[in-house]
């Protein structure tokens, strides 16, 4: 590391700004966790047009520590009343719960939390060895290699979608279809604005994340603003619950018990991060058939197994660090919420890419040591909102809808100052309901429309750098290895589509 820069950073890091916004970033990221039916990355789109105004590291810290202690807090609701609090949590609601009904639910939260804590450490350590590693090779790329990548990471975003391929396609098509919008990079001719000159710059990513994430839960929840559901129990002896040994006891006597699953997990979150498309739900399920696999007592799973628990958090943890390796080094997001930090860095006139490294060091390092930051300051925070998590949970939807509806409005005309952007933001926000309605993969059209246009252009320079023959995009040996990668994966899919195929006729 160089010795200079790394200083200059920790400068930038001991701002009492920084862990002043880390601070009061983490208790809205455990508000909106702890809340059902608020997600993390609705929470990140409702603030980005406050990160207008701030400084990038104090802007990228509040995004880091919000979606950490967001992740974690989504596990309060998931153990007291069996609601998910955050897609992640779905993977091992069954077994929180059932804890929680047997008296058990602050050894539940205490699990969640230690490992949580643990595997956000374990990836921000992933990051760090591996960020200026891969931006070396990205040096190497031209455009033609980035042409590959770029439909690398959209294919990945198609085969790993939750609703299958087809609608992950679906949802795709329909961001690469939005990405058009505008005057083209390649040939300056304005494509589909239909007379507004507010789109000749392209749809603003802002106020179509916030229709996408945010407006889209508010009228998904708007037709049960009276529901409550029941909690769980405390227990047939009246405890809080915290079982023997308080909140973090047990936890941390697992992690003595099983250290290879807690690594492993971690380092599987890790790897499905980086993966364009994946996100911590992916890795919340995968860590929990692994995890299964591999335990003693696999028929746990399901009826309340910490293990279970401590394993899926730790890789859905881990994998929060993982997704920004493809969104600092290529540009391609690892999931929904690097799309908007990749907006947020556009915003600030930074270019996510081997450069950032080069020329934004300063600011490379600041965002190693701010995510160790997030993790450390989780703890205390995490543990006080499993205390007080029945409290937040009492707040009414009839009020907290409201709420919300008006930062999205905010938030949209705040930007630019545009009304034609809070219509944006609503058209954004029915698209969403219909993508939830219908189960079409939001997460491939939030990717289709941020890699739509750098796709475009790639594609047109390589052909015109190859006056026109299709043998420019295999010329050179790093853009033939992924070039034969990329045919791998749709070979791959299209064989276990023909193969389930014939199973069901069979």
């Amino acid at each position: 590391m160089n010795r200079d820069i790394l200083l200059a950073a920790e400068q930038v890091f001991l701002d009492p700004a920084v862990w002043g916004v880390v601070i009061l970033s983490a208790c809205y990221g455990v508000f909106l966790g702890a809340m059902p039916g608020l997600t993390a990355t609705m929470g990140v789109a409702l603030f980005v047009p406050m990160t207008y105004w701030m400084e990038p590291v104090p802007a990228l810290a509040s995004i880091v520590t919000m979606v950490a202690c967001a992740i974690f807090a989504g596990d309060i609701p998931t153990t007291l009343v069996r609601v998910p609090g955050t897609p992640a949590s779905a993977a091992y609601a069954d077994d929180a719960y059932a804890l929680a009904q047997r008296g058990e639910a602050g050894r539940a939260l205490g699990t969640s939390l230690w490992f949580s804590v643990l595997g956000g450490l374990l990836g921000a350590l992933v990051l760090i060895g591996l960020g200026h590693q891969l931006a070396k090779m990205a040096a190497l790329f031209s455009v033609t290699e980035y042409f590959w990548l770029y439909l690398m990471g959209l294919s990945c975003a198609v085969v790993v979608g939750r609703f299958g391929i087809a609608r992950s396609l679906v949802g795709l098509l329909i961001g690469l279809l939005l990405s058009t919008v505008g005057l083209s990079a390649v040939h300056g001719q304005a494509r589909f604005t239909f007379g507004h000159a507010e789109l000749f710059q392209g749809i603003n990513f802002i106020p179509a994340m916030i229709g996408l994430f945010g407006l889209s839960e508010v009228l998904r929840n708007a037709g049960h603003l009276q529901a409550t559901p029941q909690a769980a129990t405390e227990g047939s002896d009246g405890s809080s619950g915290d079982g023997r040994g308080g909140i973090l006891g047990p936890a941390i006597k697992m992690l003595g018990k099983r250290p290879i699953s807690f690594l492993r997990s971690s380092a599987m979150g890790s790897a499905i991060g980086i993966l364009p498309g994946a996100g911590a739900d992916m890795a919340a399920w995968v860590c929990v058939a692994v995890s299964k696999r591999f335990s003693k007592q696999p028929q746990q799973y399901g009826r309340g197994s910490a293990e279970c628990i401590a394993d899926a958090c730790a890789g859905n943890s881990s994998s929060l660090a993982g997704a920004w390796i493809p969104a600092m080094v290529f540009g391609i997001p690892g999931d929904s919420v690097t799309a908007i930090v990749i907006g947020v860095l556009y915003m600030k006139n930074l270019k996510p890419g081997p450069e950032i490294f080069e020329q934004q060091g300063e600011l490379v390092y600041s965002i190693y040591l701010i995510f160790i930051l997030a993790n450390l300051v989780l703890l205390p925070v995490g543990w006080c909102a499993v205390k007080l998590g029945r409290e937040v949970m009492r707040i009414p939807r009839r009020v907290l809808l409201p709420v919300i509806l008006m930062f999205c409005i905010v938030g949209s005309f705040a930007v630019n100052g545009s009304s034609f952007d809070v219509i944006l933001m609503l058209g954004f926000g029915l698209l969403g309901v219909l993508c939830e309605r219908f189960k079409i993969s939001i997460g491939a059209l939030v990717l289709g429309l941020i890699l739509g246009g750098p796709l475009e252009e790639r594609f047109v320079q390589t052909l015109a750098g190859g006056q026109g023959s299709l043998r420019a995009f295999f010329d050179r040996p790093l853009a033939l290895l992924l070039a034969v990668v990329c045919l791998l994966l749709w070979a791959g899919v299209a064989v276990n589509t023909i193969r389930k195929s014939r199973e069901s006729e069979g």
